[in-house]
């Protein structure tokens, strides 16, 4: 009968104590969807304090604003918590070209995020255009080297869900670099990650993996409608040279902070 009882009394407190965090989350859904800030936080984000590239000033100024609206909304306890943070600078706006039957085609073009700058001059050199690893493995070392390296594998339109096409086709913009070097690459361009056709290029991050510096070449990315236009200009050209130049550093890590709220 002891433990009968015993038990009784922790299954009407679990049910209890189950009621009141179900309200407790009610509360906290109900005030995010009726008296939410969320669109106002992004746009002072975004808009205000503008890109926020870790280690950047911006940056900072992001922690700090954060912070300042969680304390305000009276959050039980908000802290600093000490990390070191990459720093990668972008420098001047890079620049890219190539020329066909004596035209020049001026190319969108982002350098990727942690990747090498060209050397001060650029980088021209004839392209080698590729789908996937399995087509660059395929072509090796005599097809590849001194050659720029051009992924062109677009993302699945027809996916519902459109994180699965990026998904699809994101590990040759991450680690283009790492696969072109090994075949003796001096330089990457990969087609951006966008189901749409515009003018635009998307950055994103890359990885030069375990390779010592000496062995990084430049990355970038270039827009889907260039990607198509330089896909086609090698269709008629196989020999045609390819130029882009940026201008990013890399830089030692610095400290930043994670912005942690307690409820």
């Amino acid at each position: 009968m002891k433990q009968l009882t015993i038990i009784l009394t922790l299954l009407l407190f679990a049910k209890v104590n189950a009621q009141t965090d179900q309200d407790v989350l009610k509360t906290i859904y109900t005030q995010s969807l009726t008296n939410g800030k969320s669109y106002q936080w992004l746009d002072h984000l975004s808009n205000k304090i503008g890109g926020r590239l870790s280690g950047s000033e911006n940056a900072e100024k992001a922690v700090q604003y954060t912070k300042s609206e969680l304390e305000k909304l009276g959050l039980d306890k908000v802290w600093l918590q000490p990390v070191m943070v990459p720093k990668w600078v972008r420098g001047d706006k890079e620049e890219a070209h190539f020329t066909y039957n004596s035209i020049t085609t001026n190319i969108n073009i982002c350098a990727l995020g942690g990747s090498i700058a060209t050397p001060k001059s650029g980088l021209t050199a004839n392209v080698i255009e590729v789908q996937n690893f399995e087509e660059l493995a395929a072509l090796g070392e005599e097809k590849i080297k001194g050659k720029i390296v051009f992924y062109n594998r677009p993302m699945q339109a027809d996916l519902i869900q459109t994180f699965m096409a990026y998904g699809g086709c994101v590990n040759q913009r991450y680690a283009g670099a790492m696969e072109a070097i090994k075949y003796g690459a001096v330089g990457v361009i990969v087609r951006s990650m966008n189901l749409r056709q515009d003018d635009l290029s998307h950055t994103g991050s890359m990885s030069y993996g375990d390779l010592p510096n000496n062995q990084y070449i430049p990355s970038a990315a270039i827009s889907t409608n260039d990607a198509d236009k330089l896909s086609e200009a090698l269709k008629k050209d196989p020999n045609l040279k390819f130029y882009f130049k940026q201008n990013c550093q890399q830089f030692d890590d610095v400290l930043s902070y994670n912005v942690i709220g307690e409820i």
